[in-house]
Order: structure tokens, then sequence, then C-alpha cells
């Protein structure tokens, strides 16, 4: 018998409950994993208000790192013992204990604690994909990057500076800024107090940059296109505030021939071997101490209500996870 966090309807944080649950052992190409730490992230509040879809009554979160307990027939690769992490497999993350599919297990160095790893695997990941395969960016890039100081943004931006770049990051607070400074950010801009796209002509000496990476969504993206050179990317990988608005593909080519793309993380680790490839990047920048994650607050599973109150309230600087 394990506990989990689960929901039996859609809405706010008071949805969620902490239940007891069957774990069993596992079948045909899946292990049982003892959870160590769990990630907390934005996308989980998706499906919990019904944004994603998912079978109700459904456990939540798709992030966590521990030991394998159990191992099913026709699995490979793995071990009883092995320390392990995975993001985007199916709900269920939030709980002690789960049986889950192999196929989503990525070995973890033994170098990188537990709870680093569930701070760092579902944003990490994003941040390699972001950097790594959506546009050739050259040493010398521009980029402008909204919520420079959140879990993702921290990320990308120290990898950002390892790559050449130069990274412009937008921030609510003074104090925000001051964080996204110190993790490389070369401008940031307060956008409570300055007009985004204003400072970033300014900055560019009129240009524009060549990329926007936008997980704001619904509030940010006429600044987002505002911001863009011509022939310019705007990158929307989250939603934030709301889903962005119907794409007017004349304002795009009025603005400069601009591009779009709204990609998902599942479609950049899909692949083994290209997970694979991008987890090898990621976690040897971490072992190496040139990327660092800096967890801003812990919170156990019980306390899962206060932890999406807190994550949708965006006052927090950087990742927060569950110890379990």
């Amino acid at each position: 018998m394990a506990v989990a966090v689960r929901f039996h309807r859609t809405g706010g944080p008071e949805v969620l409950r902490w239940e007891d649950v069957e774990v069993g052992e596992p079948g045909a190409g899946q292990i049982r994993i003892r959870h160590e730490a769990v990630g907390l992230n934005f996308a989980d509040t998706y499906y919990r208000s019904g944004v994603y879809p998912a079978e109700l009554p459904a456990g939540m979160g798709v992030e966590a790192a521990g030991v394998v307990e159990a191992i099913g027939p026709d699995v490979d690769g793995f071990h009883i013992g092995d320390r392990v992490t995975y993001t985007g497999s199916p709900l269920g993350a939030y709980s002690t204990e789960r049986v889950m599919p192999a196929e989503h297990l990525i070995a973890l160095p033994d170098a990188i604690d537990f709870e680093t790893a569930a701070a760092l695997t579902m944003r990490g990941l994003t941040a390699a994909y972001l950097l790594r395969r959506i546009h050739p960016l050259r040493a010398g890039d521009t980029v402008l990057l909204h919520a420079a100081a959140g879990g993702v943004g921290l990320i990308l931006t120290q990898w950002a500076k390892l790559l050449g770049l130069n990274v412009i990051g937008t921030v609510s607070t003074p104090e925000k800024a001051e964080v996204a400074r110190a993790h490389g950010c070369d401008h940031t801009i307060v956008y409570t107090r300055e007009d985004v796209a204003t400072r970033v002509r300014e900055i560019t000496d009129g240009a524009g940059v060549p990329v926007v990476y936008d997980s704001i969504g619904k509030t940010t993206y006429d600044t987002s296109v505002d911001s863009l050179a011509r022939r310019g990317l705007l990158v929307c990988f989250g939603t934030a505030s709301g889903p962005v608005p119907p794409i007017d593909a004349l304002r795009l080519a009025v603005a400069g021939s601009l591009f779009v793309t709204r990609p998902a993380l599942a479609d950049y680790i899909a692949d083994p071997a290209e997970r694979a490839e991008l987890a090898g990047e990621l976690f040897s920048h971490v072992t190496a101490g040139r990327i660092r994650v800096e967890i801003n607050q812990r919170f156990g599973l019980t306390e899962a209500i206060q932890a999406h109150r807190e994550l949708e309230s965006g006052r927090g600087i950087g990742p927060s996870i569950f110890v379990v």
C-alpha cells in the first residue's frame, strides 16, 4: 500500500486529495519505483484545472526521482536498486510509490541527488530542447526570455551563456531581476514597470531579437511578437496566463515575415536516443557545476494544496519540489 495525491474532479487546488492506493507488482515492460522526491511543475495545474484532459479520478504529477524496487518481465537496462528519474510519464508522480512503464525512466548519475533531479528533469530537458533543437542559434545572438527567474528560465539562461548567447529576461519584480542577473541574464526588464518591446528595441539598437522564448502565453503574446526581428521566431512553450490568441497570419507577415511554433517536451524526448542525448548533455553540465539548480521551496506531499496555491501565485523564484 502506498499513498498518493489524486483528484476526482477538476477545479482549484482544493480538489486535490491524499489517498491510500494499491500499487501492486509490475507487469510486462513496467517497474515499481519508490519515490524520494517529486517535481512540482506549472503543467500539473493544467491537469488539475481541466486545461489538459485526464480520465478521472486521476493521479497528479509527471516528474519524480527515486529507486527501482521491482522489475516486470521484458524490461532491459534497469536493475533493482538503480537510481532513476523521469518526466512526461502517465499521471501519478505525487505518490510514495508507483508502477509505471520502464520506457520513461532515465538513469540518474550518482553525482546528482534525488531532490536536484526532481527539480531538474522536466525543466532541464525543456531548456535542452529549446536551445538545442528549435532554432540554429549562434554565439553572439540575443534572445528574449519571459519568466527569466522561473525554474526553466534560470536553467535556460545558464545554458544560453554557455552557448555564447546574450539573454534579455523579463521578470515581475526587482528582486527577481537580481536573481535572473545572478544566473547570467545580460539585461532584465521588470515588465510591471517597463514596456518590454520598447526596451528590447532599445537594447538591440532597433533590430529586435531573432528568438523569443515565451512560457506565459496569453498576456505576453503581443509583446513577444513586437519584440522580434525580421524573420524572427516566437517559441510558445507554455500558457501560464492562458492560451495564446488565434494566430493572425497577415500580422506575422506585416511584422517581418515572423514564425510561431508551439512545441511540447513530449515530442522531443519520445525517441529514446534523442532523450538520452539531451539528458546526457544536461547532466554533464550539472555534474560539472556549469549549471546549478537552487530549490526554492520544499513541501511534503500532504501539502499539495498549499503547494499549488503557492505555484499559481507567481511569487516563487526558481523550482519547488515535494520531498517524500
